[in-house]
């Protein structure tokens, strides 16, 4: 009956969240101790809840029972199922408060909301510069290591960055540089 009534008589010592049934506040408990009493016989990882644990298994099995039905591809995760769905409809749920722009996924708007509050969390340790994301820290890295990932494939030369390999490919390939027409340039 608490579920309807919306009563939360039991509450967390350690953070006051309230919960609707003691099952739940156990459960929750273990947040803060640390406990993870369900463990995969498989790898020996273990989990806070049962329901983690099942989740879990399904990268042993290789289950995926939730498929699309507009392509077939099949998920191991209600939730990576949903998201993928998401490219069919071209729903975009995420929107920012700011600048009204929208996005299917959560993480490309918390992305995104960097713009706005110029936060750059991801910083090299090398000489200090900061990125707004992790791909462009990643990307920077190079820059230290010397890795050259990218290499191609008409003649070996390596890049460190994929867009320099791409646009050395055009030497190959004779594909002319698109050039941008400036909005000066259309008004002459």
């Amino acid at each position: 009956m608490r579920i309807h009534t919306g009563e939360k008589p039991f509450t967390c010592t350690q953070c006051r969240k309230s919960f609707s049934l003691l099952s739940s506040l156990n459960q929750h408990m273990r947040i803060h101790t640390g406990e993870k009493p369900f463990t995969c016989t498989q790898c020996g990882k273990s989990f806070s809840l049962s329901s983690s644990l099942n989740r879990h298994m399904r990268i042993h099995t290789g289950e995926k029972p939730f498929t699309c039905t507009q392509c077939g591809k099949s998920f191991s995760l209600s939730s990576s199922f949903n998201q993928h769905m998401r490219m069919h409809t071209g729903e975009k749920p995420f929107t920012c408060t700011q600048c009204g722009k929208s996005f299917s996924y959560s993480s490309h708007l918390n992305h995104h909301m960097r713009i706005h509050t110029g936060e750059k969390p991801f910083t090299c340790t090398q000489c200090g510069k900061s990125f707004n994301c992790s791909s462009q820290l990643n990307q920077h890295m190079r820059i230290h290591t010397g890795e050259k990932s990218f290499t191609c494939t008409q003649c070996g030369k390596s890049f460190s960055q994929l867009s320099s390999r791409n646009l050395h490919l055009r030497i190959h390939t004779g594909e002319k540089r698109n050039h941008r027409i400036s909005h000066a340039q259309t008004l002459v």
